[in-house]
């Protein structure tokens, strides 16, 4: 009994369609945390900012 190497090609191109989804899907998760992220930065920097101005205006003021 002989076996002959087959070779099963895939006439819908399911695999390529999931794989695409899978890597928007990623795309999609890092884009929503790289946003997160950079809110939540921006809001601590002007937090930061703020309290600097402050404690700069009083030694200011006391000079």
């Amino acid at each position: 009994m002989k076996i002959k190497n087959k070779i099963y090609k895939e006439e819908e191109g399911q695999g390529s369609v999931e794989i695409i989804l899978l890597i928007g899907l990623i795309l999609v998760i890092v884009i929503l945390t790289g946003n997160y992220i950079f809110n939540i930065s921006n809001s601590i920097n002007n937090s930061l900012k703020q309290l600097i101005e402050k404690g700069r205006d009083e030694i200011l003021l006391e000079i």
